[in-house]
């Protein structure tokens, strides 16, 4: 038996990732919870495509807490 959703472990205890500015080629570090991160050269918005569990769990608001939850969440506007 588990005592924690594997799911979540990426949310829980974040993974930093070095992406490429698509704008400027600037290296920019992303963390595995950062909805967004704004390149600090050029200002360029990068998206992190987080597809978990939250989504779709019913137990994901207790498992991540409550602002983790709303976080990732919450709808982006354009």
């Amino acid at each position: 038996m588990l005592d924690h959703c594997p799911g979540a472990a990426n949310l829980k205890t974040p993974t930093l990732a070095i992406k490429k500015c698509p704008q400027c080629g600037e290296e920019v570090e992303l963390f595995s919870n950062d909805v967004s991160v704004k390149c600090s050269t050029c200002g360029f918005v990068i998206y992190n495509d987080i597809a978990s569990c939250v989504q779709w769990c019913k137990h994901a608001r207790e498992c991540v807490g409550d602002e983790m939850y709303r976080k990732l969440t919450e709808k982006r506007v354009a």
